[in-house]
């Protein structure tokens, strides 16, 4: 089988619950990994010093043996291996596998340029002018070259991925979200295709990014695409289950859970994780009752909360991306690009870029991403709706406080205008009364001011030293300021 000649395979450890619960299954996977050779069957049993996979440790371990198994056996099954193990989704034993091949295939060809010299060859192997032109030459046949080409390209293909994907786990790691997101899209929008199994992983670690980064609908479409590809990853359902319950959206939450329950029961049934052996998961066998159990508690919880109406608060601000309060502009740029991105008629374009490991696996590929992204379309589309209308009723009545603002302001300006007018007319009053009790005064003075009592004609040009006389005659002109005068002859 493949997986007896996977060399991360034969060199990892498992525990021996991971197989089965039972000592005779245990003894049984137990003698199966001691019986794995790399390529040839005369190497000697494993060490079991090596607990988890390191490449260097590989490489070691492969030349070691190549010193034995070099001369039965040729550098093909090396190539055949590592384009399996590439096919498969494992880049790192298909690098080491390929790169082994290629170096025992240099070794060959070093080899058989020194036996070929131009030293070894004798006189009568020269062709002379009365040979025939058909005879048949003494040099070996050299290796195709598009061969060589070709697993050339795979190998620097093999290993950019890798660069990509832990450049991208660094950022990661280091709280750089957007950097992390940006490799995880080089490797999974690049030219060139994919295996299957990286892919997904790859979509799930850029659903991990996105989780954190805060943006709940990418995370969530990386996680339909990563469930499209491998229906029995167990950390896609648990991301896709949580951010569910983040925003509140309760029975999708529920219905995944409810996913992962089978999921872990048939782990359990089954004795083994799901899927070939070769399949690299991120728990393990002895976690899956512990699991089981946290599992269900939390299934209960949230048919609790369901059935205390817990189902119409769903935060769509949350799930779109905007904050709360936003204008509508906002929102409209941020609907726009979730429904370019995320547009079911587009939700199969990723296939294009993977390498399927059985091609009976696409059409349920292309059914399972369209029902994926037509329900996160249709959330979207409601959130949208929602988000809208709380932003229609907040403008609504930031208008209708700006028009009550406005009401008040007239309002305030007019009565301050009516007080100013009655000020006015008041002061106007008052000026008539003190213009009338100031000529009764004067007309009782006669004596004091016979000489000044004539036309107004005669005031001109006549120096008048009567101030009582001179504010009567301000009045009479239309002067309504009011002067203070002290009714008083003044005499030179």
């Amino acid at each position: 089988m493949l997986q007896d000649y996977i060399p991360s395979l034969r060199m990892t450890n498992e525990d021996p619950s991971s197989g089965s619960s039972s000592s005779s299954s245990s003894s049984d996977s137990s003698s199966s990994r001691e019986g794995v050779k790399l390529l040839s069957s005369d190497s000697p049993v494993r060490d079991q010093s090596f607990k988890c996979f390191s490449v260097s440790d590989l490489k070691k371990k492969v030349m070691a043996g190549l010193c034995k198994s070099c001369e039965k056996e040729g550098q093909w099954r090396y190539l055949v291996l590592g384009e399996a193990c590439c096919h498969l989704g494992l880049m790192e034993d298909a690098m080491v596998l390929l790169q082994t091949g290629k170096r025992i295939a240099s070794a060959a060809f070093r080899r058989e340029s020194v036996c070929w010299s131009d030293d070894s060859f004798p006189l009568l192997t020269i062709p002379l002018a009365g040979d025939t032109p058909n005879q048949q030459p003494t040099t070996p046949p050299r290796a195709p070259l598009n061969e060589t080409e070709s697993v050339t390209h795979l190998l620097s293909h093999i290993k950019f991925l890798l660069r990509r994907r832990a450049a991208a786990l660094a950022a990661l790691d280091a709280g750089l979200y957007s950097e992390a997101i940006r490799h995880f899209s080089k490797i999974v929008d690049g030219r060139r295709a994919a295996p299957q199994g990286f892919l997904a992983e790859c979509y799930m670690h850029r659903a991990s990014a996105h989780r954190s980064a805060g943006r709940i609908a990418e995370s969530i479409a990386d996680c339909n695409r990563t469930l499209s590809l491998d229906p029995t990853c167990i950390q896609a359902l648990e991301t896709r289950a949580s951010l569910f319950e983040a925003i509140r959206c309760l029975p999708d939450s529920l219905h995944d859970l409810e996913h992962l329950k089978l999921l872990y029961n048939s782990i359990l049934r089954d004795r083994k994780l799901p899927g070939p052996a070769w399949k690299r998961h991120n728990v393990r066998y002895r976690e899956i009752p512990g699991k089981l159990c946290a599992l269900t508690t939390k299934i209960q919880e949230l048919k609790q909360r369901l059935s205390s109406g817990e189902t119409t608060s769903v935060d769509y601000y949350a799930l779109i991306g905007v904050r709360r309060g936003c204008s509508r502009s906002e929102l409209e740029r941020a609907h726009l690009l979730l429904c370019l991105r995320h547009k079911p008629d587009k939700a199969t374009n990723f296939i294009e870029r993977c390498e399927f490991a059985d091609e009976r696996d696409i059409d349920t590929v292309k059914e399972k991403a369209k029902m994926c992204s037509l329900l996160l379309y249709r959330l979207v589309q409601k959130g949208y709706t929602s988000v809208m209308s709380n932003v229609l009723d907040e403008e609504a009545a930031e208008k209708q406080r700006k028009k009550n603002v406005a009401a008040a302001a007239q309002a305030q300006a007019a009565a301050i205008q009516v007080q100013v007018k009655k000020t006015n007319e008041a002061e106007l009053k008052n000026n008539k009364a003190e213009n009338k009790s100031s000529n009764v005064f004067v007309e009782n003075d006669q004596p004091l001011i016979s000489s000044c009592t004539v036309n107004p004609a005669v005031f001109q040009g006549v120096f008048c030293r009567d101030l009582a006389v001179v504010g009567s005659l301000l009045t009479q002109a239309r002067f309504n300021r009011t002067m203070p005068v002290k009714y008083e002859a003044l005499s030179c």
